[in-house]
């Protein structure tokens, strides 16, 4: 006969089974608080465990939600780059109930900085101080440290979501991965870690059965973001871009997109353009251009991207000046010149200067100088002189 499962034949031995525990612990109370302590460091690491396993994108929105309302902070002069990574974490929060601002400091200023605002639609604001700032979380997007607003270094932001090199972090979140060609990619892998479905465009999000979605302006802005920082997918990017770019495509607009990558260019952009081709100094594969005082900074950067073009050269600075103030634009597609650090050596010795950027692509700014460049050592540099060092700093010999 088999033995007996029902509950009248389990309890007696339930019984004993706590009897022998309560006799154990009397005897070795010290053994059993070990025991107890060990199980609950047990559940409590598995738990850790299993919720940083969770994808970073999951982890990302549930760091959204515990606030009721956010700032999303772009970088001084926010690129394509910058705004649809913005537009993206906002899309998310906005998914989990949580209030948002987007906010920025300096200008929009280039034609398709300003298309890109404008076709999308982008509610955002500049500020100027600390206190202009809409919320207490300060979400980071496409840089890790405040800057450009009075009182910036007293910000500890809320999350950090970035893909250029720096030591800022955030309080409650970090995601800062220097190998990824845009931060837009990052961004995008965020809807797709919790399994958020594009919107195609000629439907509304309401149609789609999916908990989270990605709509189609969103998914058009993203990809924009990608193609710019990454050349359209020819230089700077890693395989996480191409796939962001596959995730997105279903959402994607193009009649958006086309409005975006295709507006008009202004007079003096084109002059500037001009200027730069004429005034060009070419020694081997290296392009140095001056092209003088303008009032359009952005024709600078744009000169770079059509310099870079020509047949033989593979790195080229544009230098241009406003206000007094001395800017440059570099452009690499040299695996010898990190354009970046080229600006940074470049200008190392002289004060008033910022430089800095990535292996393909960088810029500079030598403020208050009237277009005269100092160094610290009381060297005044004209700016034939400037010439000399950039072109040095390519060939690596400062």
């Amino acid at each position: 006969m088999p033995p007996r499962t029902d509950a009248v034949a389990i309890v007696p031995d339930v019984g004993a089974m706590l009897d022998r525990i309560e006799s154990f612990v009397r005897t070795y109370p010290e053994l059993a608080v070990a025991i107890v302590l060990a199980v609950v460091a047990l559940v409590g690491g598995t738990y850790a465990l299993l919720r940083f396993k969770r994808p970073i994108g999951t982890r990302f929105l549930e760091t959204l939600e515990t606030r009721d309302e956010i700032v999303v902070l772009m970088h001084p002069n926010p690129d394509p780059d910058a705004m649809a990574a913005a537009i993206g974490v906002r899309c998310l929060a906005r998914q989990v109930d949580t209030d948002v601002t987007l906010q920025y400091t300096g200008q929009i200023r280039h034609q398709e900085n300003r298309a890109f605002r404008t076709v999308l639609d982008i509610e955002m604001t500049e500020i100027d101080h600390v206190s202009d700032l809409a919320a207490e979380a300060v979400v980071l997007v496409d840089h890790n440290e405040p800057r450009g607003f009075a009182g910036a270094e007293g910000v500890l932001p809320f999350a950090v979501v970035d893909h250029h090199p720096g030591d800022g972090t955030g309080e409650a979140f970090t995601d800062v991965r220097t190998d990824y060609g845009a931060c837009s990619s990052i961004v995008a892998e965020y809807f797709r870690d919790v399994g958020a479905t594009p919107v195609p465009p000629d439907m509304h999000a309401s149609e789609v059965a999916a908990e989270y979605t990605l709509p189609s302006d969103v998914s058009t802005g993203l990809l924009y973001g990608v193609l710019t920082d990454t050349n359209r997918l020819t230089a700077g990017c890693a395989a996480p871009d191409f796939s962001a770019a596959g995730y997105l495509y279903p959402g994607i607009d193009e009649d958006l997109l086309n409005r975006i990558a295709n507006p008009e260019v202004s007079k003096e952009v084109l002059e500037a353009k001009a200027r730069a081709i004429a005034g060009k100094q070419v020694r081997g594969p290296f392009l140095v251009s001056d092209i003088g005082a303008l009032s359009n900074l952005d024709a600078i950067p744009q000169a770079a991207d059509e310099l870079i073009k020509m047949e033989g050269v593979t790195a080229t600075v544009v230098v241009g000046e406003k206000g007094g103030n001395i800017y440059l634009s570099g452009r690499s597609r040299d695996d010898r010149v990190h354009m970046g650090r080229t600006l940074e050596a470049a200008l190392t010795d002289v004060p008033g200067s910022s430089a800095g950027g990535h292996a393909r692509m960088g810029g500079a700014q030598i403020t208050q100088n009237d277009g005269v460049v100092d160094t610290d050592g009381g060297l005044r540099v004209e700016r034939e002189a400037l010439v000399e060092r950039l072109f040095d700093s390519m060939s690596g010999e400062t």
